[in-house]
């Protein structure tokens, strides 16, 4: 196996967790926030459907994307429409990622914005803040911690992804072939240095990802208690 190739599986998955994570985010903290703060009939139900994607095999996940964008599912006439083809691409590995990753992502959301104490949200509103400066300026700064964490685990899940990847993108080298999926077609050709390259490729990406995310952990609660001040 060549650098060249390495080089060009690690920055697609690196562009695969970073898309999945920024289409994950603007849904998983607005729908965190609204668990957060509203009690209703049948939250549970909602929070377990929140979960699915979880808790379901990674292939199920990818089968029902490919269903839905696929040239038979209901969103194909759309995706056509609009010049799109989604799957067998790496966007559709993206979107994968996203799905997988979500659950993760929001439930840290959910729990950072319950643990925010809602007379801060008063205090703010009492001074003339609208409800969405209050948002910005109160209530996400204090649960800035929280929603940075379910974001680097959203991420790394990313960066991991198979089942749903393989699925609704397939594995093609130069196009869709993460580390993850580069590390299975290897094994699956008996090429072995190959996918212990690979592994240690992804092993490195994971561990510098994850000790950059905790050092910006780190500095959060200092934003927090100038936020509380």
């Amino acid at each position: 196996m060549s650098p060249g190739e390495v080089i060009a599986m690690t920055t697609l998955t690196l562009r695969v967790g970073i898309v999945a994570t920024a289409l994950a985010f603007g849904p998983a903290l607005s729908l965190g926030f609204w668990l957060a703060r509203r009690q209703f009939r049948g939250k549970a139900l909602v929070e377990a459907a929140v979960a699915l994607p979880m808790l379901l095999p990674p292939v199920a996940v990818g089968l029902a994307l490919l269903l839905l964008f696929g040239r038979r599912g209901p969103l194909f006439p759309l995706l056509h429409a609009l010049g799109v083809e989604l799957p067998f691409t790496w966007g559709a590995a993206a979107l994968a990622a996203a799905l997988v990753g979500f659950p993760f992502l929001a439930r840290a959301c959910e729990q950072a914005f319950a643990e925010v104490e809602p007379r801060f949200e008063q205090l703010a509103r009492s001074l003339g803040y609208t409800r969405l400066e209050t948002f910005w300026r109160v209530t996400l700064p204090l649960a800035r911690r929280g929603v940075l964490y379910g974001a680097v685990l959203a991420f790394t899940r990313g960066l991991g992804e198979f089942g749903a990847t393989a699925v609704v993108a397939g594995i093609q080298p130069g196009r869709t072939e993460t580390l993850a999926l580069g590390i299975w077609s290897r094994i699956e050709l008996g090429d072995d240095p190959g996918a212990l390259t690979l592994c240690a490729a992804s092993f490195a990406l994971a561990l510098t990802a994850t000790t950059l995310a905790e050092g910006w952990l780190r500095r959060a609660p200092r934003t927090e208690s100038s936020a509380q001040s």
